[in-house]
């Protein structure tokens, strides 16, 4: 495996920050650590503890495999916000099969 890019996972980050609409002092305080830190971590000068890469995979609710390695997976409450299974039952078949898909295509990405 190779070494760990915190610049990249600070980058990833930041992104996800910004595009929740949260500014660095709200994540911090999300995750009891002082915006300093946090400006540290998303530029990739200090190494965070993992307790710490927790609360904020948690307070971003984004999957440690995003920040690190930016993989992206579909989660279920992800996609069914993009179905309206109450029409019709062929309406929750066809969200089923087109979950199946995604996960399906996501675990090949990730491979390759």
């Amino acid at each position: 495996m190779g070494k760990t890019d915190y610049n990249k996972i600070g980058q990833r980050i930041r992104q996800v920050r910004k595009a929740k609409g949260w500014s660095q002092g709200t994540l911090a305080q999300k995750c009891g650590i002082s915006m300093s830190f946090l400006g540290h971590i998303e530029r990739g000068t200090r190494v965070m503890s993992l307790d710490t890469f927790a609360g904020i995979c948690q307070a971003l609710e984004v999957k440690a495999d995003e920040l690190l390695w930016g993989i992206l997976q579909p989660t279920e409450a992800g996609l069914s916000g993009m179905w309206d299974t109450s029409k019709s039952k062929k309406d929750a078949d066809s969200y089923m099969m087109y979950t199946k898909i995604m996960k399906s295509v996501a675990e090949i990405m990730s491979e390759a």
